[in-house]
């Protein structure tokens, strides 16, 4: 029983050591084999980028997306490193002959590379006696090679070629386990250093280069296929770009692992002539520049198989990701020319200046700036708990912000708080949605400024409220533009003014006592206005991104556009022809899916904005019209059809009494084809 006992213990303790010395890359590779168990011992299942020959043992991220890079794969089945197919036999069961460094690289298919070994006089050397690590490219990384320095590499091969095939190897074995990331093992030529990184997702790469095969023991070694032929390096990122040494406290040239997201000098000729100045002339903002383009760590291109987000070393974060061959930063394609490895890190070059927040600002109109920091800033500390409905705030540049408090949000002006509002010994920060913008005029003047309204301000005068939108008070106005009066002849619009009575009741119906913004109006419910007129405003509100023609704030109140006239159900309308423009005016639309994340069924609404951003929506109320009954035996059916022809509506309603139990149908018939049931 102790004998059971200490052999059980052995085990546990023998696994526990295997899995502390696995490391990514060995636990990418095992979730590979679990995917291809279905094909055999020793099957790891790989995806191919379509219509390339990359290959890779995939994260499930990846696996489960079916796309590498944005680009979809294909899934192929390999034997696992190590491992060979049997003839007629299920899987890979057989293991790999163990040979020599030499006969390894046959083995697993570097044959350019065990070629060259042979020319330079290599080949002695690694069927020998030692223990040797080699980074062995693959045959398509010798054809990616530069043709001219292919070329010249063969040529000499006694000296040029021996030594680039040197720079591949170090003097021990290093299984990927051993292949820390950060670390850099020194090569085989001249005591240079090759730089190792070890991801989580499970690539490993020597001086960018990944490791496509690993782990293929040999009896004087572990070869490692690479898939691209990697350089001698000796500079560091201050050797390869010209960098004024006042600018950084850090300095690029010193040992470390950086990322250089580098900007060409076009880039920098891209930039406002003006800005470059202003940053030029400011150390510490260009300070901020540089170490935004800096991370604290090296991020080679063929490790980024997806979206990451990175900590620059100026604290802001930047998206690295990947589209096909070609890295993004932010999502946005500017790299041009990737893994330019130093000493101390890579540099990817890029065509665009990425510009911190803090640079953002440099490169704003100062002028511009100063307003809107000025209209930000109260000149006496007010707390969330301090604010109330109608309180007048003065900023620093004299003006006053009105606060407006509703059910769900507190507003200053045109902008809704975030929660989250922070107080200090100084003062109190409270985080808005959007820039304030103070009211300058009144809805007289914003209107008349604007020029999309003037059917409706001649309206406002024919009825004799112009006044109404030049005194003070707080209004909510939903104005009409003029395009909700499209195709009215001029003798339609004398009709409209010509009932002053009636005029004045629909106009007034499109007031209401109270400023309320869009992020005022709570969301997916239906609130009500009450109006000028007396009747209530049935409003939709559905909210998604702001629009130029909401919340258009005036001194006295707040103006929403919207694209048809309003009619106020209770207003009588003794003129026939009054009452038929007004038909032709007034829309009526049948919603049935609604592009603002909201389905809407069985309703008939007047439709004011639809979009894709803020939309507003006010129940209007059909009046019925004269009706012709005819009743026939049995219970009763009400059918009421509507058709609208070329656009302009008119209405005929007929109603049958037949068989069968009360039901009401509906049917809208015309530009749209809308139908409710």
């Amino acid at each position: 029983m102790k004998l059971l006992f200490a052999a059980t213990f052995a085990l546990f303790v023998l696994s526990v050591f295997d899995q502390a010395d696995s490391s990514a890359y060995d636990k990418i590779v095992a979730h590979s084999r679990i995917r291809a168990k279905k094909e055999g011992p020793n099957v790891c299942a790989l995806q191919q980028v379509v219509g390339t020959k990359k290959k890779y043992f995939s994260t499930c991220r990846n696996w489960y997306q079916k796309a590498i890079c944005g680009k979809p794969t294909t899934v192929l089945y390999e034997c696992c490193p190590g491992y060979m197919r049997l003839d007629g036999i299920h899987g890979c069961p057989a293991v790999a002959p163990i040979d020599n460094v030499f006969g390894t690289l046959g083995l697993v298919k570097a044959t350019t590379t065990q070629d060259y070994s042979t020319l330079s006089k290599l080949q002695a050397e690694i069927e020998g006696a030692g223990s040797y690590t080699f980074f062995a490219p693959s045959n398509d990384a010798w054809d990616l090679l530069d043709p001219e320095v292919r070329s010249a590499l063969v040529s000499n091969v006694n000296i040029e070629l021996y030594n680039a095939l040197h720079y591949h190897m170090v003097n021990k074995r290093l299984l990927t386990k051993d292949l820390k990331n950060g670390m850099t093992a020194t090569s085989m030529y001249n005591d240079l250093n090759l730089l190792i990184n070890h991801y989580s997702n499970g690539v490993v790469t020597v001086n960018c280069a990944r490791i496509i095969h690993g782990n293929q023991v040999a009896t004087n070694g572990v070869v490692h296929v690479i898939d691209r032929v990697i350089t001698a390096v000796g500079n560091t990122i201050q050797d390869v770009i010209e960098v004024d040494d006042d600018l950084s406290t850090l300095s690029l040239g010193q040992p470390g692992h950086f990322t250089l997201f580098a900007p060409t000098n076009d880039a920098f000729d891209k930039l406002d002539r003006e800005v470059l100045d202003r940053l030029m002339e400011d150390k510490k903002s260009l300070q901020a520049l540089l170490n935004y383009h800096l991370l604290n760590s090296v991020q080679c291109s063929e490790a980024i198989m997806a979206g990451t987000s990175y900590e620059t070393l100026e604290g802001s974060n930047i998206e690295i990701g990947c589209d096909g061959d070609s890295l993004t930063v932010n999502g946005i394609k500017m790299v041009f020319k990737k893994d330019i490895v130093t000493t101390n890190g890579v540099i990817h070059l890029i065509d665009q200046v990425l510009m911190p927040d803090s640079d953002e600002v440099m490169s704003m109109d100062q002028s511009f700036l100063k307003i809107i920091l000025e209209n930000h800033i109260l000149k006496s500390k007010i707390v969330l708990s301090q604010l109330y409905n109608g309180q007048r705030l003065e900023t620093l540049a004299g003006k006053f912000l009105r606060v407006f408090i509703y059910r769900t949000a507190v507003c200053i002006e045109n902008a809704c708080l975030i929660r989250g509002s922070k107080e200090g010994s100084n003062g109190a920060l409270h985080l808005m949605k959007t820039l304030i913008t103070p009211a300058e005029s009144t809805m007289y003047q914003l209107l008349v400024k604007n020029g999309a309204f003037k059917i409706f301000l001649s309206l406002m005068e024919a009825a004799g409220l112009t006044d109404l939108l030049k005194q003070e008070g707080g209004y909510t106005l939903f104005a009409p533009t003029d395009e909700a009066f499209a195709g009215l002849s001029d003798r339609d619009l004398s009709l409209l003014k010509g009932d002053v009575n009636a005029l004045r009741a629909i106009l007034l119906y499109h007031f209401s006592n109270g400023i309320f913004i869009g992020e005022g109006l709570e969301t997916g419910v239906t609130n009500l206005l009450k109006t000028l007129q007396g009747s209530n405003l049935k409003v939709l509100f559905v909210n998604t991104v702001k629009v130029p023609d909401s919340d258009l704030m005036a001194t006295n109140g707040v103006v929403h556009s919207v694209r048809t006239l309003l009619y106020p159900e209770d207003i009588p309308v003794g003129n026939q022809e009054l009452l038929s423009l007004l038909r032709r005016i007034i829309r009526y639309i049948q919603i049935k899916v609604l592009n603002c994340n909201m389905l809407l069924q069985n309703h008939i609404i007047d439709l004011l904005h639809l979009c894709n951003e803020y939309c507003f929506f006010i129940y209007a109320v059909h009046r019925e019209p004269t009706v012709v009954r005819r009743v026939i035996e049995g219970p009763t059916t009400i059918k009421k059809v509507t058709r609208v022809i070329e656009g302009q509506p008119s209405v005929t309603t007929v109603t049958r009494v037949i068989g069968g139990d009360s039901s009401v149908t509906t049917v809208l018939k015309g530009k749209h084809n809308l139908t409710h049931p």
